[in-house]
């Protein structure tokens, strides 16, 4: 769920359609449409250009053999309820291979990526692969101020109309994939629209149920590793707060240097506290046993400690030049995703800004936080009574999942890699929990599940 993870944040004008030009986008596909915009493989950027609402961007020379690499922008809806709210364009990526092959709906959750990075649904099955940039993320910003529309549902709708649309093209079996918060916006989408695609396959998606109950992650925190390993961070981060001043001052120099500022936050003070109260979380998130050894000791020194704190927490996350890319990240934590807390006790005489690890540091005073307490409570019940065709990969280590999905629909399952932290894929998964999701997968894409008739 955090910028900082395996699916890391993975660091033009266009002319408006009318009311009518958007509706004929979402419509169901006729017959006609349907046998004309097929794309076979000399063909499929003519395909693109026919489909209405759909801009071709470019075609990119980068794609592996076998695949051509498209930037593609759509023009959605605001407001998918009411079509006056005007439009956007949504900034999709199509790595094409055949017509006849399925087709993977991969969710980023945040900006797109511009590499040809085939996920690995795509690699086991030799499919498309259709990317979608999250709302209000990279290019894909509606011009209304404020983040009114970034809600779970509205995101769900935008991943509904590029499916209806590009099933013209690719009738085959689409599967959805998508890793830590683009794997919860393809289980937001399944929610909203279950038969959009055959099957989703999910890495390391929280699932923070009810926001005011963080007690699983904080006993995640207390027991997760070796003890010693616990005692260690612990250390390292008093060890950071009792030699603040230093801190700070090496913080504000390098943000001077690059002329970077701490206004969305307030203050290198504060900047640097959260840091240090995240970093456990980040740590045991991507740690592995080397992390471990690594971790600064009793003698460290400040350059080592400060290092350690960068490589561990990213302190740019929190300077201005990133923060404020990651805006609606915090303003989705803050209105419905909900966010975890973290161990403090062994620091209470050492902090100085109350609450700072909250989704309001990172979000302007003027736009509105007002957190919607029923939006996780119907996504979980819908995944713990309908949620079917669903396959979850979680690493036993990932502090992001002490809360996770459990689906208790037909043909899903949750899959544990044993000592995995946030970036575990089903390569990692024992030989016979690998070939039970690889099997599973594959017959997800072998059947048809879906008609054209269905919305």
């Amino acid at each position: 769920m955090t910028a900082w993870t395996r699916r890391r944040l993975l660091a033009s004008a266009a002319t408006a359609v009318s009311a009518a030009g958007l509706a004929t986008t979402a419509a169901r596909p006729t017959r006609a449409a349907s046998a004309t915009a097929r794309p076979g493989d000399t063909d499929v950027a003519g395909a693109l250009r026919a489909l209405p609402g759909l801009r071709l961007i470019e075609e990119r020379q980068d794609a592996d053999a076998g695949y051509r690499h498209f930037v593609l922008g759509l023009r959605q809806p605001v407001d998918h309820t009411n079509p006056d709210a005007g439009t956007f364009e949504q900034r999709l990526t199509l790595l094409h291979t055949a017509a006849d092959r399925p087709t993977v709906l991969f969710s980023t959750g945040y900006q797109a990526v511009l590499t040809p990075r085939r996920t690995e649904p795509a690699v086991l099955l030799g499919a498309n692969q259709l990317q979608v940039e999250h709302r209000y993320f990279g290019t894909s910003r509606p011009a209304d101020p404020g983040y009114a529309h970034l809600t779970i549902r509205q995101a769900a709708d935008d991943h509904h109309r590029v499916v209806r649309l590009f099933r013209r093209l690719y009738p085959g079996a689409w599967i959805s994939t998508g890793g830590s918060k683009g794997g919860m916006a393809s289980v937001y989408h399944r929610r909203f629209h279950p038969h959009d695609v055959t099957g989703t396959v999910v890495y390391s998606a929280p699932n923070n149920v009810d926001d005011r109950d963080d007690s699983a992650y904080l006993r995640f925190l207390e027991t997760v590793g070796t003890p010693d390993a616990r005692e260690a961070l612990k250390a390292a981060q008093r060890a950071i707060l009792l030699r603040r001043t230093e801190m700070v001052a090496r913080y504000e120099a390098w943000a001077a240097a690059g002329g970077d500022t701490f206004r969305l936050v307030g203050s290198a003070d504060k900047a640097l506290e959260i840091a240090v109260l995240r970093a456990p979380f980040m740590f045991w998130q991507r740690g592995t046993p080397a992390d471990v050894a690594a971790l600064p000791g009793p003698g460290a020194t400040a350059d080592e400690l400060y290092t350690w704190l960068d490589d561990t927490a990213g302190l740019a996350l929190y300077a201005d030049t990133t923060a404020r890319h990651y805006i609606p990240y915090w303003y989705q934590i803050g209105t419905q995703l909900g966010y975890g807390s973290f161990p403090t006790a062994h620091l209470a005489d050492l902090l100085r800004h109350p609450g700072a690890a909250e989704p309001r540091s990172f979000v302007p005073r003027d736009v509105p936080l007002r957190f919607d307490r029923a939006a996780m409570p119907d996504i979980d019940r819908w995944v713990r009574r309908r949620g079917s065709r669903l396959l979850f990969v979680h690493g036993t280590q990932d502090p992001s999942v002490a809360e996770h999905f459990r689906p208790g629909g037909p043909d899903s399952q949750v899959l544990w890699v044993p000592g995995g932290n946030h970036g575990v894929d089903i390569a990692d998964l024992s030989p016979a929990d690998r070939k039970s999701a690889e099997d599973t997968l594959v017959r997800w894409a072998g059947q048809e599940y879906f008609t054209h008739t269905r919305t």
